[in-house]
């Protein structure tokens, strides 16, 4: 089970207290995109093995969103960050990189 920190009231809880949002730091489109740009942005999602970037809501909590650096193959949470962040704060990714040399990065 994992263990998250929401960033925005403090509490660590199991993620049974939160509710995941999908993947993180996604480009929305709005009127006038093409027909293409908008099937990939619902339906294609990145689905990596290692490390990736999720939202998550402190939904038994105080409700608000924010983003989460986990491994999907070993479920090891990285760290947590508000999701008013555009990218993962820098001390995060030297985290990720300083246990996953071959990290090729936030994309």
């Amino acid at each position: 089970m994992l263990t998250l920190k929401c960033p925005c009231c403090g509490v660590t809880a199991e993620e049974t207290e939160f509710a995941p949002g999908g993947e993180a730091h996604l480009t929305r489109f709005g009127p006038g995109t093409d027909d293409q740009a908008f099937a990939d942005y619902l339906f294609a999602r990145k689905n990596p093995r290692g490390v990736h970037f999720e939202r998550w809501r402190h939904a038994f909590g105080c409700g608000k969103w924010f983003h989460a650096a986990r491994c999907t193959a070993t479920l090891e949470v990285f760290g947590t960050y508000t999701a008013q962040t555009s990218t993962p704060p820098e001390e995060l990714v030297a985290k990720i990189k300083a246990k996953r040399p071959d990290w090729e990065g936030f994309a």
